[in-house]
């Protein structure tokens, strides 16, 4: 088997990065595994363990583990990892975002994505410099952005462990918002549920709150982002808006409630 000069050097290393556009992080090592969230390009990593093709890294954004192919990875040093990871600049919310690596082709990247080495319209991964096609963003945005951004989201299709406009879930929706703002919030919703202020009373909610569901059990099981104090914006099926009341979330197709509300936080 042919193998590039950097996926060798790959092996010997403890730190890599994402360096394609979209890559399945899996809760074992087999591509029959459950798909449990995404790299996307620019995402910094920890190599924790091997078994070739596959490695179990740590991401350093939000700390989520889990098994890829190596071959979607470039091998880096601590100190770009370092670097790399307190990027400030981001892929905004757009669908034209793309990037020409130095033999002319395309990679077309998903909101929210970093741009490791930013500087005068290029990216870096190691020695390779990328154009950028579009403009760059630098986090943190203004919140009044908030709506937005979420909006930009809106009837993107469901997909468990998705963090892109074509597929997401309801807590990597919820984070990637946040990214773009340059607030870090974590992978899962429980662990979302963990941060920011309580909001004590739907009435003092305001636009950008996140609301927090749970079930029978008392497990927090849902999220999504308060447009006002009785409107939402989650991943349900599909990205979509839907009423909220001290109750929860009224789906008007269903005809009755679909998600307890639990709590509802506060990140800026």
């Amino acid at each position: 088997m042919f193998i590039f000069i950097d996926e060798y050097l790959l092996m010997e290393q403890k730190f890599a990065i994402c360096r394609v556009a979209i890559a399945p992080l899996r809760a074992a090592a087999s591509d029959k595994a459950e798909i449990t969230t995404q790299l996307l390009f620019g995402d910094t990593v920890e190599i924790l363990e091997r078994a070739e093709p596959w490695y179990r890294i740590r991401n350093y954004y939000d700390a989520y583990e889990g098994w890829l192919d190596f071959k979607q990875l470039s091998g880096i040093t601590a100190e770009e990892y370092n670097n790399y990871s307190n990027t400030a600049y981001l892929v905004p919310a757009g669908i034209s975002n793309s990037l020409t690596a130095p033999d002319g082709s395309y990679y077309y990247l998903a909101a929210s994505s970093s741009l490791p080495g930013y500087a005068n319209g290029y990216c870096h991964i190691s020695n390779t410099a990328y154009k950028l096609g579009f403009e760059a963003q630098s986090a943190p945005e203004p919140f009044s952005e908030i709506r937005k951004l979420a909006l930009f989201f809106l009837n993107a299709p469901y997909l468990w462990g998705g963090r892109t406009l074509f597929g997401v879930d309801c807590s990597g929706f919820v984070q990637a918002v946040f990214k773009l703002l340059g607030i870090a919030l974590k992978r899962d919703a429980s662990q979302q549920a963990e941060q920011g202020e309580v909001v004590n009373f739907l009435p003092e909610v305001r636009e950008g709150d996140v609301a927090f569901f749970d079930n029978a059990e008392g497990r927090i099981i849902h999220v999504g982002i308060m447009l006002s104090n009785n409107e939402i914006i989650h991943a349900s099926g599909r990205v979509r808006i839907d009423p909220m009341d001290d109750q929860g979330i009224y789906n008007h197709e269903l005809g009755r409630y679909s998600h307890r509300l639990r709590i509802i936080k506060r990140f800026i």
